[in-house]
């Protein structure tokens, strides 16, 4: 965990007990965050759309022109209606199951949600972590544009290939309560 986000220039030491969960974990976000805030969440999808990708990604292994969909969403409360988590995903279609990529674009739950649902056996790995000013992002949080975000990046794994990548961003000053 230290190497991971030391590498980025996040100092654990620095970050709360839950800070350092969110960041490290391979569950999903949606039960953690509903355990800790003592709320359900809803997803709130900002934008989602099918495009054909102009360069090699290696964290799914994709080529130039295959076709992937591009989501983003918000993770919410419910009763709250606060804004906890952005996130962004690539996802590749043609290696999902016809029902699951069905649901997955047609359902307003989390895709944590959905995989259960599905009983999607997956493997998760993080391959980055940062810490970077929220921009435009700080609309969503009610924060200012150079506050900072902390964020991570894992890639999805079933059937051994690589499915989707998704980065999730949270403000730094979310979760910092002590325990």
């Amino acid at each position: 965990m230290h190497q991971s986000l030391a590498k980025r220039h996040i100092e654990p030491l620095k970050l709360s007990s839950f800070q350092r969960i969110l960041l490290t974990t391979d569950g999903t976000l949606t039960e953690i965050l509903e355990a800790y805030l003592l709320e359900k969440i809803q997803l709130v999808k900002l934008s989602e759309k099918v495009v054909k990708i102009t360069k090699y990604i290696p964290a799914l292994d994709s080529d130039i022109g295959t076709q992937v969909i591009e989501r983003k969403i918000l993770l919410q409360g419910k009763i709250s209606l606060n804004n906890f988590i952005y996130a962004e995903s690539t996802i590749v279609p043609e290696r999902l199951d016809i029902k699951l990529k069905d649901r997955l674009i047609k359902s307003q739950e989390p895709m944590g949600r959905v995989w259960l649902e599905h009983k999607l056996e997956t493997f998760k790995e993080i391959i980055d972590s940062a810490i970077e000013t929220a921009e435009d992002l700080s609309e969503f949080f009610n924060i200012a544009r150079e506050d900072k975000m902390l964020s991570r990046t894992y890639r999805v794994f079933s059937n051994k290939k690589p499915i989707i990548m998704i980065t999730e961003k949270f403000p730094e000053s979310y979760f910092i309560k002590s325990f």
